[in-house]
């Protein structure tokens, strides 16, 4: 029987690195990590690199840096996407984001140039409190964020990516496109109280408006990119259209996705949230 060779791209980003670790257990498979550091190496602002990196390749796991939404995606998805097929890749899983019109459009771009193809959306991931954004003002002991009241069904990193593996080895996810939420929702107020539950600690949150969070991120120095990507997603995503829960992570591993609560749990335990925050 001929290996199935798989690409995953974004191999040391949130799913990239779990999906990755699934399949090294996997001996019908040969994987092949995509990412600026990988020993055939994958950068998406490097279209040069694509062509070593998909030779041979059967199936792709496509995960766009930083998010589908930037407006420099559509392109490279279209040209990637076309390369891809014209290479021999027969399948494609495209990470897509839940709610975002700009990411359906990439969607739509994979549809057409694969021969075979499944979409997962997800939503906000849990590990965005942990391996993101939102862990230093964790460790500090005060988060500020805009849209305190929005409900978000978060989603555990773990369950999205059995989702993309299970998609990545099975021909019964083609032409499938899921939508995968934890099971409850919550506010980012509840959140934090979450963890500062499960880590015993005192952590304050307070609510801001959008314009003074930018402001904030602005002091930060943050680049004004990652600022633009962050407006796109408080304004735009968290208007409440993700306000409702799927069953597609049950539908497609036969067991119910990973509760907030139990994530916050099993992070807790690692000691991540409870780190010294370094005084500039």
């Amino acid at each position: 029987m001929k290996t199935t060779k798989i690409l995953v791209l974004g191999a040391n980003g949130k799913t990239g690195r779990r999906v990755l670790e699934r399949l090294e257990n996997n001996t019908d498979v040969e994987v092949r990590a995509g990412s600026r550091s990988a020993a055939i190496p994958f950068d998406w602002e490097k279209p040069e690199t694509w062509q070593a990196a998909l030779q041979d390749i059967d199936v792709i796991y496509i995960s766009y840096q930083p998010d589908l939404a930037i407006p420099s995606a559509t392109t490279a998805i279209q040209l990637f996407s076309g390369l891809a097929t014209q290479m021999g890749v027969e399948k494609m899983v495209l990470l897509s984001g839940r709610g975002e019109k700009e990411a359906q459009v990439c969607e739509e771009i994979v549809k057409t140039n694969a021969k075979k193809w499944t979409i997962v959306r997800a939503s906000w991931f849990n590990q965005n409190f942990s391996e993101s954004f939102f862990l230093e003002p964790i460790l500090a002991g005060y988060v500020a964020l805009p849209r305190a009241e929005a409900l978000e069904p978060f989603t555990d990193a773990d369950d999205i990516a059995d989702v993309i593996t299970a998609s990545l080895l099975e021909d019964k996810h083609n032409g499938q496109t899921y939508e995968l939420t934890g099971p409850g929702l919550l506010t980012f107020k509840e959140v934090i109280a979450e963890i500062a539950k499960a880590t015993n600690r005192e952590i304050t949150f307070q609510s801001l408006t959008l314009e003074e969070y930018i402001q904030m991120l602005r002091e930060y120095q943050v680049p004004e990119d990652h600022i633009w990507l962050v407006n796109y997603l408080f304004e735009q995503v968290l208007d409440g259209r993700n306000s409702s829960i799927t069953t597609d992570i049950e539908k497609v591993l036969g067991r119910k996705a990973k509760d907030f609560s139990a994530y916050a749990l099993e992070t807790a335990k690692t000691g991540v949230w409870n780190q010294t925050v370094s005084q500039n």
